[in-house]
């Protein structure tokens, strides 16, 4: 029964795509052959207004430049071989499903499959190019009726013009895809990795296997092949990563960019992508709108979190800030960088993380952190109040250039920040952050405000340390902790042994 009743509603719901197909795609049933013909030719010589025009069930939100960029890749490359790691809400499935149908319709495309992790799977994603071809008022006056009687079905059909379309599930056969004298000319590939099998190496292996041999092999030599991969980065070693290892173009678009804004504000809202975000935890939120598939590390594999002393009764007590401008150690997806603050303090043998700010963002907002943690310490009674800031050799002329400038700019000669500057030069991220946090966190020294605990920004941090490994690519809130630490650290084993702290520039500003 259960059975029976999802494939009703899957039935309704196809049905009702029909229905809004035809409802939006009116036409002019007075227009002169003239007017169409002319309409047709400078539609086709600009395929923005030409997805404007028959799809505008699909073209619902303006398209931004690297939308434009991205088909005027596809159609300017007859041979191609593009993998895209567009992020969720970003429409790589829909947008190559109107360059494949720009293609087909003005016949420069005669046989396309579409390939996807199961049959099913790639039947579903085909079925809106066969509902567009069936009910498509628009296409179908412009370019004739579509529906062929006899050969057509949900996974396989070709146009009455004899453009040919497949479904084809990883490893099944490609056999039998050639369409009278033409081979596939147009590969599509979409959702081809699965959580399951990115667990396992040797999976993936036999999947490529069969990507680059068999599916691959379909292909005619002396005709051009337009290839098109669509998935996110859902793992460190999975098909769309090896993939875009031979692709003439592998593009990575996030949800956001690297200063935080919406890579596609006229149609994913900040305030809608604050609301999608904050339903998933930070490690999911990474692997489908960020290409970041964090892997859970095994060096912090609990975080402890408890009551925090008084901030002013701690020994020492410091803002770390990390602006996450450049990184050397390796494996770093700088598009995806988070600038990071906290306000750490040191008792006895225990270090306190009181309250964090981590977020990918802008220099200004950045600044904006260090005034909140400033008046954090001010609202807590800190008396001896410290701002250090990571500017190694990578970061100088950032710091110099753009940093002070902006934090002179938002005090407005009112605030003084009390900043110094940690020029230390660091080593390979991962064993810094190890060394210094690792032995604290496992005798249960290292603390994270248990008040701060339902805190965004405190759950990306958890989510971070949770997820440190070697061949982990995002530590920075961790890279951030292990900053502060050590100078706490060190600045008490220096006092107690007579000396005075550190050679580092000590400024207010």
């Amino acid at each position: 029964m259960a059975t029976k009743a999802e494939d009703k509603k899957y039935f309704e719901l196809w049905q009702q795509f029909r229905d809004n197909t035809r409802k939006a795609t009116p036409i002019d049933l007075n227009e002169s052959i003239v007017d169409k013909t002319n309409r047709i030719a400078k539609l086709e010589k600009n395929p923005e207004e030409w997805f404007k025009y028959y799809f505008p069930n699909f073209y619902t939100s303006e398209p931004t430049p690297w939308h434009i960029r991205a088909t005027k890749r596809i159609l300017a490359n007859p041979e191609w071989y593009e993998v895209r790691s567009w992020s969720r809400e970003l429409s790589k499935s829909g947008r190559t499903m109107m360059e494949v149908l720009y293609l087909t319709m003005t016949g420069k495309k005669k046989n396309v499959l579409m390939v996807s992790s199961t049959y099913d799977n790639a039947e579903r994603l085909l079925l809106p190019y066969k509902v567009i071809l069936e009910c498509n008022n628009r296409i179908i006056n412009d370019y004739g009726e579509q529906e062929s009687l006899g050969n057509w079905e949900a996974g396989e059909f070709t146009t009455k013009k004899g453009v040919a379309f497949r479904a084809l599930g990883s490893g099944q056969s490609p056999r039998g895809t050639r369409k009278d004298e033409v081979r596939p000319d147009t590969i599509l590939i979409d959702d081809i990795d699965t959580d399951e099998e990115c667990r396992n190496e040797q999976r993936i292996k036999d999947k490529m296997k069969w990507l680059e041999e068999a599916l691959y092999g379909t292909r005619s030599i002396s005709n051009p092949l337009l290839w098109i991969a669509c998935g996110n980065i859902i793992a460190e070693y999975c098909c769309i990563t090896e993939m875009a290892k031979k692709a003439d173009y592998h593009e990575i678009i996030n949800i956001r960019d690297k200063d935080g804004n919406s890579t596609w504000p006229q149609k994913n809202t900040e305030a809608l992508i604050d609301r999608v975000l904050s339903k998933i935890s930070w490690s999911a939120q990474q692997k489908e709108y960020f290409n970041n598939p964090v892997i859970e590390g095994d060096v912090f594999e609990k975080i402890k979190f408890d009551k925090c002393p008084p901030l002013k009764s701690c020994d020492n007590v410091l803002v770390y800030a990390d602006p996450s401008t450049s990184n050397q150690d390796r494996g770093v997806n700088k598009q995806a960088s988070y600038k990071s603050v906290g306000v750490i303090g040191k008792k006895g043998t225990k270090y306190y993380l009181y309250k964090v700010w981590i977020k990918q963002t802008n220099n200004s907002k950045f600044v904006s952190y260090l005034y909140e943690a400033y008046n954090y310490l001010v609202a807590h009674e800190v008396d001896i109040k410290r701002i250090h800031i990571e500017n190694n050799s990578l970061q100088n002329p950032h710091y110099q250039q753009v940093i002070l400038p902006e934090i002179r700019k938002q005090g407005n000669g009112i605030i003084h920040l009390p900043m110094t500057e940690d020029t230390r030069k660091k080593s390979d991220k991962f064993e810094r952050i190890e060394g210094t946090l690792e032995p604290k966190n496992r005798l249960g020294n290292l603390i994270f405000n248990i008040a701060e605990q339902n805190d965004p920004d405190m759950k990306i941090m958890k989510d971070q340390m949770k997820g440190v490994s070697k061949k982990a690519k995002m530590m920075d809130g961790p890279d951030m902790l292990e900053g502060g630490v050590w100078i706490l650290e060190n600045k008490t084993v220096q006092m107690e042994g007579g000396y005075s702290f550190g050679s580092v520039n000590n400024r207010k500003y």
